[in-house]
């Protein structure tokens, strides 16, 4: 009888909540009743842009594009186990795995914005407002959903392809498309976003997409797979658009040259609005301390889950030739020490051209990209450059040497070697001229979350980071057996486990199954 009883309550239970499954919520709001104005539009829009900013903010950006490269390592405590901190250590000594936390995020975080820009798309040819601002919309929207997918693919290879705001559960769980496939799609959108959008108006500019940007992408897009004639003209394009190149590289990064000349399109974070849109890069990249305030003013605990993260590689270091401004301009030292639980206590920051340690004290490059002025810890105020007119210099410089143009190439990466510091290049024959221009691309945008990408597209990402494997394990005792192990399955990440364990359609990346 007890029995029958529960079995009743379990029918009434699911039965109440199949009603509430049917029913439209009286408070919410569908996606065809929110649209109705140009302004509804453009608060979407704005949305969609938090959500991008979500893709660089999160740590698996540098987590993935730098810390998996040559370029940097991380500040190695044992007493710290806690599961983020060792996902983050496994993703630099290549040996996560589909479970691995850190990676999954980007997944999320760009299928999140592909969400919110679908449902812009979707609905903006129905309502009636202003031509010229609904081509603008629907050319942003377009650019930051192939910017989102670029992001994708290139780190998962070919994923689900969502085109419309997903209505029901047929629709939510897609098999993966194939690479070719969701390059198709972005080269697509982009495609569109440059016929709909215009060149900057001005410097400094807005902080939104511009022609140049989606001029830009898509000839990343067309380097990334070896498309190079069709990327020479575009960049010809965007070089005739008012950029420039600031002649001093710190001044790059500068607050008050956010959106400046040499940028091409950044994510914005502004840490003065009474809800602050932050960022805290530095705070990440500078060592474990109890107080960062040497460093960065305002003092920050970094010991748990902050600090210790993208240290720079001493293989990085080694790489600036002498001369070369870049140095000084993107690195300093924390001078210091190192206590019995791997903190470190800073009692200075040095410039890292010429360093030696005081007695008794060690010194921890960092990046200094990030660090500027603020008032509040952990709240800075830098944006983040995802494409800078000196990029657009030299992946003109890579599509005309890959094309046998090597002479042209060279009056491009010169401009880039002039503002360092360094003598003009004067080879022409492709190898080699590739080689230099992957290097100067190495050290003009270290710690921009590039090198991890450049290594993978131009099939040096084997030979180098097992190189690198066995250098790093020499230096650092700790690094286990397996570290390092780089194969053709590791320049992929593994799609989240919880993702694959929802939609059966999914195929895990090979590799990664067990």
């Amino acid at each position: 009888m007890q029995k029958n009883i529960y079995y009743i309550l379990i029918l009434l239970m699911l039965a109440s909540c199949k009603k509430f499954l049917d029913e439209r919520p009286r408070t919410g709001v569908s996606t065809s009743d929110f649209y109705k104005t140009a302004e509804d539009f453009n608060l979407a829009l704005n949305g969609a842009y938090a959500t991008v900013r979500d893709i660089y903010n999160s740590k698996s950006a540098w987590i993935m594009g730098e810390m998996r490269s040559d370029n940097t390592h991380y500040d190695y405590k044992p007493s710290d186990q806690a599961l983020a901190v060792v996902q983050r250590y496994d993703v630099a000594d290549f040996i996560d795995d589909r479970f691995n936390t850190q990676t999954a995020e980007k997944w999320y975080t760009c299928f999140a914005a592909i969400s919110k820009v679908n449902g812009i798309l979707d609905q903006i040819d129905a309502i009636a407002f202003d031509a010229a601002e609904k081509k603008r919309i629907k050319g942003e929207a377009q650019f930051l959903r192939a910017l989102s997918y670029f992001e994708l693919v290139r780190y998962y290879g070919g994923v689900p392809v969502y085109t419309h705001a997903v209505q029901n559960r047929e629709e939510t769980y897609l098999a993966r498309s194939t690479a070719e496939e969701v390059y198709a799609l972005i080269i697509s959108d982009t495609q569109a976003a440059v016929d709909q959008l215009d060149a900057p108006a001005a410097f400094p500019q807005t902080g939104r997409v511009t022609k140049g940007a989606a001029l830009t992408l898509l000839s990343d897009v067309y380097v990334t797979l070896g498309r190079f004639p069709e990327a020479e003209p575009l960049l010809k394009q965007v070089i005739q658009m008012g950029y420039g190149l600031y002649p001093d590289y710190p001044d790059v990064f500068a607050l008050n040259n956010k959106n400046g000349i040499e940028s091409v399109f950044e994510i914005q974070f502004n840490a003065n609005l009474p809800t602050p849109q932050a960022s805290n890069f530095i705070y990440n990249f500078i060592p474990r301390m109890a107080n960062s305030a040497v460093i960065t003013g305002p003092g920050q605990n970094t010991i748990t889950n902050l600090g210790g993260f993208n240290t720079p590689a001493q293989d990085l270091l080694d790489s600036y030739e002498p001369g070369d401004k870049r140095l000084a301009g993107s690195l300093a030292v924390a001078e210091g020490t190192f206590n019995g639980t791997d903190d470190f206590t800073a009692s200075a920051v040095k410039p890292i051209a010429g360093y030696t340690p005081a007695p008794g004290k060690v010194g921890r490059p960092f990046t200094t990209k990030f660090l500027h002025a603020h008032t509040i810890a952990n709240q800075t105020n830098d944006n983040w450059p995802v494409y800078r007119y000196a990029e657009v210099l030299l992946l003109l410089a890579e599509s005309l040497n890959e094309q046998g143009k090597g002479g042209e190439a060279l009056l491009y990466l010169n401009q880039v070697r002039s503002r360092a510091g360094l003598q003009a290049a004067t080879e022409t024959e492709k190898n080699a001229l590739a080689a230099i221009i992957l290097h100067e691309r190495r050290v003009e945008l270290a710690f921009e979350n590039k090198r991890w990408l450049d290594l993978v597209r131009t099939g040096n990402a084997l030979p180098v980071m097992n190189a690198f494997g066995v250098k790093q394990k020499q230096q650092y005792s700790y690094l286990l057996p397996a570290s390092y192990n780089v194969t053709k399955e590791r320049l992929v990440f593994p799609i989240p486990d919880a993702e694959v364990l929802l939609n059966v359609k999914l195929r895990q990346n090979p590799g990664y199954e067990n």
